[in-house]
């Protein structure tokens, strides 16, 4: 099944890009290119969305102790 999620994306002072959504609560992405983060973005919010199906529950940011839902994190150079 496909969702549309709407994708907030941010430029860091260091260089990398990160991408939140509202849809999608724990949804934090960060990449070295907006086109990564938009790809990392998809990634977690379809194992997010996949994960409450799964539970029935509702994923917030609480269930993970207030720490993101990352699926990755690299270091990028600029």
């Amino acid at each position: 099944m496909e969702h549309i999620v709407n994708l907030h994306i941010e430029k860091l002072p260091e260089g990398a890009y990160v991408g939140t959504s509202h849809n999608v609560p724990g949804l934090v992405a960060q990449g070295c290119s907006i086109a990564e983060t938009i790809e990392i973005a998809r990634d977690i919010a379809r194992t997010l969305v996949e994960a409450e199906a799964e539970d029935a529950v509702q994923i917030s940011l609480a269930s993970n102790n207030g720490q993101p839902h990352d699926r990755r994190i690299k270091e990028c150079h600029f």
